[in-house]
């Protein structure tokens, strides 16, 4: 019994063999011929070959010898058949921002065919190298196709509150693609793989399959800061400052006096959770270490992705 593992057409048999030899042909979906198979039908092997059996799943063949002048003996018998075309499948997507893949080099891949039993080979997916790029955003899926088929592969992306899916990247042969996180502007997106099997198949007879990723953020933008003002008071420097982010919130922020140390600074309710914060502290500057008037005071913050942005001021 031969296991076409789908739904297929039947068309000739290939046989070799001397003397005088039937050649019955029948086919089934369920994998007992006893229960609703076609009946055993002859195949005119000094012509076509053609099987003449309804599409199935299974099919199976068996020979009859006759004696005669010369001893009757079987060769090779090949069953020709074209399995129906099914869409490929998308099993998954994992979008990673700052992950840059690298593209493979097309001999990685390994396919083992198809082994005498009929059962399709094994393809084995080489990892894909990456490395660490904040400003890139990687893309990473998983596809199959039962017919074994080769795939073409096209990416599309979609900001929150859209209706309509963009055009990323096409005719993608790996299953990984990295792109400039500056492409996108700040905010919420999906991306959406979708996998096509045309390579294998003629115009109009090709299927497709997508699949959408888990929602992601990018933000590539510094955070602001703004109102920058410090003063001598009681001997103390006194630094006012707010931070905005157009996009997530703010994470930290630090302080530096005359190019010392960095040290953290809360913000003014203390809890740094919000996409605006205001800071208003208050330091002794080490007059020890240069007992000059004139003090530079740097500030930088951080946002949720660690983005950076700095100002400073000069105090006399």
């Amino acid at each position: 019994m031969f296991d076409a593992k789908i739904f297929s057409r039947w068309g000739r048999a290939d046989f070799r063999g001397t003397g005088k030899i039937d050649l019955l042909a029948r086919s089934g979906n369920v994998d007992n011929p006893d229960r609703n198979w076609s009946p055993w039908k002859p195949v005119d092997i000094s012509k076509d070959g053609e099987m003449g059996v309804p599409p199935a799943r299974y099919a199976q063949w068996k020979v009859v010898l006759h004696t005669g002048n010369s001893r009757p003996a079987v060769d090779t018998v090949s069953l020709n058949y074209l399995p129906k075309n099914v869409a490929p499948e998308v099993d998954d997507i994992t979008v990673q921002p700052g992950v840059h893949y690298q593209p493979l080099p097309k001999s990685i891949g390994l396919n083992l065919g198809t082994d005498v039993s009929g059962s399709s080979g094994t393809r084995f997916d080489s990892p894909v190298p990456s490395t660490h790029d904040r400003d890139s955003i990687g893309v990473k899926w998983s596809a199959h196709d039962d017919n074994d088929d080769q795939l073409l592969y096209s990416i599309y992306y979609r900001g929150d509150g859209n209706s309509q899916w963009l055009l990323l990247k096409e005719n993608l042969t790996d299953k990984a693609y990295s792109f400039d996180a500056s492409l996108l502007p700040d905010g919420g997106y999906t991306i959406k793989v979708v996998a096509s099997d045309a390579p294998s198949h003629s115009p109009g007879e090709a299927l497709t399959a997508s699949r959408e990723g888990r929602r992601f953020e990018v933000d590539t933008t510094q955070p602001r800061i703004d109102n920058l003002a410090a003063s001598v008071d009681g001997g103390q420097i006194h630094v006012r400052f707010r931070a905005e982010d157009g996009f997530s919130s703010i994470k930290r922020a630090e302080y530096s006096v005359d190019a010392g140390e960095w040290k953290y600074i809360e913000p003014v309710g203390q809890i740094s959770d919000a996409k605006g914060e205001n800071y208003d502290f208050r330091m002794s500057p080490d007059n020890s270490k240069d007992p000059s008037p004139e003090h530079v005071v740097v500030v930088r913050v951080y946002d949720k992705y660690d983005n950076m942005g700095t100002a400073k001021t000069v105090i006399h």
